[in-house]
């Protein structure tokens, strides 16, 4: 008899709608392969649901903050039912940009410099800051959203405009802009999955070039790389996800600039939609829609 699977999806963050496109995909191929799933909120009545409907596996499909920042996961870890992707520690390290990309630093993975920037800092000491550390583009982004949401490219007449649009966050970072190819790395558990190439029609791959079909990305399968290059990107890959302590299935975001890898952020809820990436990485790797899930059903556990 196939398992039951409970697919958490929706939740309040900025990501909401491309998780419930996640938890539609993920349960209407497991229903066609007889599985018996339940598609719930992470609301008040979700511990609830957990005890009624008492799944073998739960399926977490939420993206952002509450889904894929450890707050999620610290409460599946009390109801001892085994959940997929990272766990409470891994998450919440993976989705603040400053932690992790000290971490990659610290263990020679080559990731962008940069600064953190809080709202009480002066404008004149900022630009002198960036000046001295980065240079000009440079792209600001929030701690800890995902889906390349509020992400601007800046040059020094429209930094404090996008600035001001991402007020109500506490702190951003701030780092050089690296120009070059967007290359993006997906590993599952301990395996090398495979890369992608995105040759996005806007300036850069953000929220809208990655989920909105008008935007017309270009996604490149098999990448044009020496075999030196493949060797280099898919190890960094798998490094992060050792090093952050990632389970599952994750997704590493790099820019190859003159040679040089620089990752730019680990994903440990990457999207299972239509237009999404790792599940177009497994496809060409010989592992359909249902076989990915299923590994990552495999790999779900708890105490993480």
């Amino acid at each position: 008899m196939k398992k039951k699977i409970l697919i958490i999806s929706g939740g309040i963050s900025k990501e909401r709608v491309i998780s419930i496109d996640t938890g539609i995909q993920v349960a209407k191929e497991l229903k066609k392969n007889s599985y018996n799933v339940k598609i719930v909120e992470p609301g008040f009545r979700l511990l609830d649901n957990i005890k009624k409907f008492k799944p073998d596996v739960i399926f977490n499909a939420l993206h952002g903050q509450y889904g894929e920042d450890g707050y999620i996961q610290t409460i599946l870890e009390t109801t001892g039912v085994p959940y997929t992707h990272s766990g409470v520690i891994s998450s919440a390290i993976a989705m603040d940009k400053e932690l992790s990309k000290k971490i990659f630093s610290k263990n020679n993975i080559l990731t962008p410099k940069h600064i953190v920037y809080s709202f009480n800092k002066s404008k004149s000491n900022l630009i002198k800051l960036i000046n001295k550390k980065l240079k000009f583009p440079v792209v600001i982004k929030p701690l800890n959203e995902g889906s390349s949401v509020n992400v601007f490219i800046c040059t020094r007449s429209n930094i404090f405009k996008n600035i001001k649009i991402l007020k109500n966050y506490k702190k951003i970072i701030i780092e050089e802009f690296i120009g070059g190819r967007e290359i993006q790395a997906a590993i599952i558990g301990k395996k090398k999955l495979g890369i992608i190439e995105l040759k996005p029609k806007r300036k850069f791959y953000d929220y809208k070039a990655k989920y909105s079909s008008k935007a017309k990305t270009k996604h490149i399968i098999p990448v044009e790389l020496s075999k030196k290059d493949y060797n280099k990107i898919m190890n960094d890959a798998l490094k992060a996800h050792q090093l952050i302590g990632c389970r599952g299935v994750t997704r590493s975001d790099f820019k190859f600039l003159n040679g040089k890898f620089y990752l730019l952020e680990i994903n440990t809820q990457p999207g299972m939609t239509k237009l999404s990436l790792v599940p177009e990485i497994a496809e060409h790797c010989g592992i359909n829609f249902i076989k990915l899930i299923e590994l990552i059903l495999e790999d779900a556990s708890t105490n993480k």
